[in-house]
């Protein structure tokens, strides 16, 4: 199936479609295990529709949900409180001072 084609599908038939695949793509492992597999591009080639329809099943998920946007509150703003204002101050090396002999 081409992308274009999955794009025309709705959410419910893109779902049955990747159901409908699963159960080829286990029909072949099963045909493969047995050795009486004779196309073995076909494993291929649904392993990667199903790929393709799930990824556009999750655009279509991702366009039709609201999207959420953060805001900050004034109270999440982070101060550094005076401990952690020395504590950064002790952890630095004190470059000013040279060491004279």
């Amino acid at each position: 199936m081409k992308t274009a084609d999955a794009r025309a599908l709705t959410l419910d038939q893109l779902d049955d479609e990747v159901l409908k695949l699963k159960k080829e793509q286990f029909n072949l492992r099963f045909q493969r295990a047995t050795g009486q597999l004779e196309n073995t591009s076909r494993v291929r080639v649904i392993r990667r529709d199903i790929a393709r329809i799930k990824t556009v099943a999750a655009q279509k998920r991702a366009a039709d949900t609201p999207k959420i946007v953060a805001t900050k509150s004034p109270s999440a703003k982070r101060e550094a409180t005076p401990k952690a204002k020395s504590r950064a101050k002790a952890n630095k090396p004190n470059k000013s001072k040279k060491v004279r002999d």
